[in-house]
């Protein structure tokens, strides 16, 4: 599993379950920097990264991992990116609540 590099306060949920090695990580911080492979990288380069990671991994599934203080709006825009790289599985990480499952 490729490390984010930058360390996020998840949101919580009940649904949260673990997810095979493989994923391919985007961390993105509370305010809105995103990161691939211990790197910062720009979101509009989201998609030559994740088509390259694709290369690499064709059944990665994408977890973007996002502090619960991120902007909506940038999470947005990695997931569109994602998807236009050709990544069919993309996921949000969250926390799973203390005391559930």
């Amino acid at each position: 599993v490729k490390e984010t590099g930058i360390d996020v306060q998840r949101p919580t949920a009940s649904t949260a379950a673990l997810k095979e090695k493989g994923n391919i990580l985007i961390g993105i911080s509370a305010d809105g920097r995103v990161f691939l492979e211990r790197k910062q990288i720009d979101v509009r380069s989201v998609r030559p990264h994740i088509e390259r990671c694709l290369a690499e991994n064709p059944e990665g599934a994408v977890v973007i991992v996002a502090d619960k203080a991120s902007q909506t709006g940038v999470v947005i825009q990695v997931m569109d990116q994602c998807r236009l790289a050709g990544a069919k599985n993309v996921s949000i990480a969250a926390l799973k609540s203390a005391g559930e499952g």
